[in-house]
C-alpha cells in the first residue's frame, strides 16, 4: 500500500500534466504487479480541502438515479454527477480530463483510455446500514458508445472508518476460492483496478456503523476502442462466496439462457418485454 497525493489544484481542479504522468510512472510497478489483477491502494489521494466540499455537498443530495435493493445488492443508491453541487460536480469533469487519463495510463499501462460523460453507472455511491454489494464482474461494454471497460477507480468518503462496520472492498481471486486482499473504505483512499470478465470485487459484509452513517465514494469507469464483433456483451456477474448465504443471480441466468435460445434480430426487437418480465 502506498500513499501519495494526485497534484490537483483545490481551487481551480486544474493539473500539471508532466505532474500527473510522473505520479503515474511512480506507481506503475505497484500497480502492474498487483495479483490476481492489476490494482493499487493510494491513501490521501485528493487535497483534503476537496473532500470537506464534496462532504459537504453529500449533505444535500438529490434524488438518486438509481437504488438497488435486492439479494445481489441491497439499500444502494447513486447520484449522477450533473445533479450533484457544482464544487463535486467540477471534481468529477477534472477526473475525467486529460491529465487525470495521462496519470491512469502511465500508471496502469493501457493506453488509449475513454472517459465516460454519460457516467453510466458512475457518480456518487451511497450504501446505507444493512446494504452491501456481492462478489461480482462488470459489465463489460458500454452500449451507446460501443468501448470496452478497463478501470474502475473508487475514492471513499467516509471518517474513521473500521473494518468491522462492514462495507470493505474485496478482492478475490478468479476461481472464487477465496479472498486474497481487504481494504476499508476510509476517507480519501483510492482503490483503482483493472476490469474483465473475472475481476471478482465487491464489498460483500453489510454495512453496520454503530451511529448509522451510510458508506458512501466517488466511483468511475474508464474505457477504450478495443470492443470487436468477436466479443460478448455481459452484464455485471454476480458470484456467491462459498460458505455464505450468498445467492445466486437467478434473474441474470434466465435473461441469458433466453437470450442464447432466440436469435439477436429478434432479441434486440423483444428483450425490453423480456426483462419486464424477468426473463
Amino acid at each position: 500500500m502506498t500513499s501519495a497525493a494526485y497534484p490537483m489544484d483545490p481551487e481551480t481542479y486544474l493539473v500539471d500534466n508532466k505532474a500527473a504522468t510522473s505520479l503515474g510512472d511512480h506507481h506503475a510497478a505497484e500497480y502492474q504487479s498487483g495479483e490476481p489483477y492489476h490494482h493499487i491502494c493510494i491513501d490521501g489521494f485528493l487535497d483534503e480541502a476537496l473532500i470537506d466540499r464534496v462532504k459537504a455537498d453529500l449533505e444535500n443530495l438529490p434524488e438518486p438515479a438509481a437504488s438497488f435493493n435486492r439479494e445481489q445488492e441491497r439499500f444502494k443508491s447513486s447520484y449522477v454527477p450533473e445533479r450533484l453541487p457544482k464544487s463535486t460536480r467540477d471534481l468529477f469533469y477534472a477526473l475525467n480530463s486529460r491529465p487525470f487519463l495521462l496519470f491512469l495510463e502511465h500508471m496502469t499501462g493501457i493506453k488509449g483510455l475513454i472517459p465516460d460523460p454519460y457516467f453510466i453507472g458512475a457518480g456518487i455511491h451511497k450504501t446505507l446500514n444493512g446494504g452491501h454489494l456481492d462478489i461480482h464482474a462488470d459489465f463489460n461494454l458500454h452500449g451507446p458508445m460501443k468501448v470496452e471497460r478497463r478501470l474502475n477507480v473508487l475514492i471513499y468518503l467516509n471518517d474513521d472508518w473500521q473494518e468491522d462496520w462492514g462495507g470493505c472492498f474485496e478482492i478475490w481471486d478468479n476461481e472464487m476460492t477465496g479472498m486474497l486482499k481487504r481494504f476499508a473504505p476510509i476517507r480519501n483512499r483510492m482503490v483503482c483496478f483493472s476490469t474483465s470478465s473475472t475481476s471478482m470485487h465487491g464489498n460483500p459484509v453489510p454495512v453496520n456503523h454503530p451511529q448509522g452513517e451510510a458508506r458512501q465514494s466517488i466511483a468511475l469507469y474508464y474505457y477504450t476502442a478495443t470492443w470487436d464483433d468477436t466479443r460478448k456483451a455481459h452484464t455485471t456477474i454476480f458470484k456467491p462466496r462459498p460458505g455464505t448465504a450468498d445467492k445466486e443471480d437467478r434473474a441474470l441466468q434466465r435473461h441469458e439462457f433466453v437470450k442464447d435460445l432466440l436469435p439477436p434480430a429478434l432479441h434486440r426487437k423483444i428483450g425490453g418485454k423480456l426483462r419486464r418480465l424477468g426473463l
